[in-house]
């Protein structure tokens, strides 16, 4: 059994990434004698995002540059994209964008316990199916409680910001390697951008194995 890390670029209010990642996960199926070890590393589609957020619609359409009905076809094509996927986007006309670096933290805090992928994913439903604000303390506590870290520690480190310079310092590093936009798949040598089909993913993942 041939193990690969595919380290996966990503932010949690992004849509194409838990696009990227059911695919992902549908790639790994297809494999025979591959092992895939997938590390999640952090990208903030809007840094300079306010606290309170913005709506969603309004944000897309001034960031973009489209119309609003431009916008709305986006959105069905994500719903459709997740429906065959297993992942449900329930949009709104009240939905917002949010500031995700203390999601971040609280993902980072989450791999120190072994239990990165169980918080990024919680954190892709809350905010996409739910509609929960993932930059709210409260919320981002009751999430990290609800896969298994400890309450009052998950609020301390949010609270204190611990882990907020190395959060930093990554996604820096992952800017400095040229990563412009999410998801961005690093598969052996190879940068894999977009939420790219199945196929394409198991292709990469095979490749990277072959030259072990």
């Amino acid at each position: 059994m041939q193990k690969v890390t595919v380290n996966m670029v990503s932010d949690v209010v992004c849509p194409w990434c838990i696009v990227g990642y059911q695919r992902l996960q549908e790639a790994i199926k297809t494999l025979d004698n591959v092992e895939v070890d997938i590390k999640f590393h952090p990208f903030e589609l809007n840094p300079n995002m306010p606290e309170e957020g913005q709506n969603l619609r309004e944000h897309i359409m001034q960031k973009y540059g489209i119309s609003a009905e431009q916008s709305a076809q986006n959105r069905a094509r994500l719903v459709e994209a997740g429906e065959e996927l297993g992942f449900a986007f329930n949009f709104t006309d009240d939905s917002r964008m949010q500031n995700t670096f203390k999601a971040h933290q609280l993902i980072h805090f989450a791999a120190e316990n072994n239990l990165e992928e169980e918080m990024k994913l919680r954190l892709f439903k809350a905010y996409f199916t739910e509609g929960k604000d993932v930059n709210d303390l409260s919320v981002l506590v009751e999430l990290a409680e609800s896969v298994g870290l400890e309450k009052t520690q998950a609020e301390d480190v949010l609270k204190s910001g611990k882990y907020a310079d190395v959060v930093r310092e990554e996604e820096n590093l992952w800017l400095q390697r040229g990563i412009q936009s999410v998801p961005t798949f690093v598969i052996g040598n190879q940068g894999v951008a977009g939420a790219q089909e199945p196929a394409t993913l198991a292709a990469f993942i095979s490749q990277a194995a072959s030259q072990q």
